[in-house]
């Protein structure tokens, strides 16, 4: 999340009680998670797994849980609980605002563009030119709509990531999502479809994307342009969809992965890893090129026919023996 102006590491530090290691006048300008920052963020690590990653990353400034060997131009600021600390941050940079009204009278609705019975636009939605947007469909605070884009009734879009934290009593706590959801020009997305907005980047569906019914799209999620998803389809977290790709029905597809351009998934396949684009098909689970994964259906049919064959070899031989003895 861009904050509204550059704030200094010593102001941020106050907030959350933090030790700072490194030039306090440094200015930082977004609130970012690991998998997606730039120069001018402040993220935070907790797990020592991420620690490299995270130190020798684009960003400013690290809330960390303690002091380690860093660039000189990164600063640290040090706390006990450093996803609670950002957690604060993000309250207080993004606070939670009830919707309080149908059409929030922060949002712009462009010209020529129709809302039906039941539409609720939350704080700060845009909605560009000639869209149709059908009855009960819900855009959350934040939503970015296109031109010429229809969303079919019931669908919810912006709402907060799935993304929770493990406490030490094994209860989970929710990271406050302060993301938003882009949804580019020509778009088309079917009914009752949910989409979540980024943890604290965007979920963007790119131009003339069509997607059907009942179809769920993690935070974070980037698809391209022009692809073509069915009913059923789920996409988890910060997964990245590349252009002009063609997802069958009730196909799965895991977290922080790449589908490549022009890939096609075919109907229910899960798919565990990234794959590559190139024009060709995706089949099973997990999903593999589907000639090959076709002739491995193949051999399991006839598995039962080879075992039935290979025990009737191993009888006649074993009774032969027999015979042979006496």
């Amino acid at each position: 999340m861009k904050l509204k102006m550059p704030v200094s590491v010593s102001d941020i530090a106050a907030l959350i009680d933090a030790e700072i290691v490194g030039d306090p006048t440094v200015k930082v300008t977004y609130l970012s998670e690991i998998h997606k920052v730039e120069a001018g963020s402040l993220m935070f690590v907790d797990n020592e797994k991420y620690y490299a990653q995270s130190i020798y990353s684009a960003a400013s400034a690290i809330i960390i849980d303690k002091v380690v060997d860093c660039p000189t131009e990164k600063v640290l600021l040090i706390v006990d609980e450093p996803f609670e600390a950002y957690n604060k941050l993000a309250l207080h940079y993004s606070p939670f605002v009830p919707v309080t009204a149908t059409i929030s009278p922060t949002a712009i609705i462009g010209v020529n563009t129709i809302l039906e019975p039941g539409v609720v636009l939350g704080n700060h939605v845009t909605v560009g030119d000639n869209c149709l947007i059908r009855a009960n469909t819900v855009l959350l605070d934040n939503t970015k709509v296109g031109n010429n884009v229809i969303i079919h009734a019931n669908s919810s879009i912006g709402n907060d990531a799935f993304y929770m934290k493990k406490q030490p009593d094994a209860s989970y706590k929710r990271w406050h999502s302060i993301g938003r959801v882009i949804i580019e020009d020509n778009v088309e997305i079917g009914a009752c479809c949910t989409i979540d907005k980024g943890v604290s980047g965007d979920t963007i569906i790119g131009e003339g994307t069509k997607i059907d019914n009942s179809v769920h799209i993690g935070h974070g999620v980037c698809i391209g342009k022009h692809c073509l998803m069915a009913a059923q389809v789920g996409i988890a977290g910060k997964t990245i969809i590349q252009d002009h790709v063609t997802i069958y029905g009730q196909v799965g597809i895991s977290k922080s992965l790449v589908v490549g351009e022009g890939a096609t998934l075919l109907a229910k396949a899960g798919v565990p890893k990234s794959i590559p684009g190139g024009n060709k098909e995706y089949v099973g689970i997990p999903a593999g090129e589907s000639r090959s994964k076709f002739r491995e259906m193949v051999a399991l049919r006839q598995l039962p026919d080879l075992i039935k064959k290979v025990n009737e070899i191993y009888a006649a031989l074993f009774k032969n023996k027999k015979e042979n003895k006496t």
